[in-house]
């Protein structure tokens, strides 16, 4: 089973093989473990919510697009599940007499829409990005992997992910010239 592509074994747990998702858990459990723990840095925690990325996964399969690849987006669904765990938490500890500290004076409305504006422009920027420097670009700067810990999950010599990495920073940076 090992030797099937995650597509495959997708369309297997659709059908309703249970060891294929054994096997997608088995390939990404790591992954998924690193991307929880990035956001959530409770031990404890993260199993949980590992668990419940995992379960969320299953749940999804049905809308997996076989033109990403599996890890992107069971990596999408666990910053997901964290962002939303983490915001309920905020608003729980958030009162009323400290959300006008929370909100900035500086903070126009027309520079709120500036700054998605960017943000929409470098998100498109990077998913147009080859999978091979895309995969770096969020590894890095999403999920804060050093050098040596992308090359030892892409089993990647150290240099060709120093080169790849400097090669899409350069590509994104001229995309993002081009954007204006």
């Amino acid at each position: 089973m090992s030797s099937m592509s995650d597509h495959q074994l997708v369309e297997k747990c659709i059908q309703g093989d249970q060891d294929s998702f054994a096997e997608l858990v088995h390939r990404y459990k790591k992954l998924i473990y690193y991307t929880v723990y990035y956001y959530i840095k409770d031990r404890e925690e993260v199993n949980d919510v590992a668990q419940e990325v995992f379960v969320k996964i299953y749940k999804s399969l049905n809308r997996y697009n076989s033109e990403y690849n599996f890890s992107t987006w069971s990596v999408a669904i666990a910053k997901n599940l964290c962002v939303d765990i983490i915001r309920k938490k905020k608003l729980k500890v958030t009162n009323i007499d400290e959300y006008e500290s929370l909100t900035r004076d500086d903070d126009t409305p027309e520079k709120q829409y500036l700054s998605k504006e960017r943000a929409a422009q470098v998100h498109k920027a990077v998913e147009n990005l080859p999978e091979k420097y895309r995969t770096l670009i969020i590894l890095y700067h999403q999920h804060g992997l050093s050098y040596k810990e992308m090359a030892e999950r892409l089993n990647k010599p150290l240099s060709i992910i120093k080169n790849r990495l400097h090669r899409a920073r350069v590509t994104l940076r001229e995309s993002m010239l081009k954007c204006g």
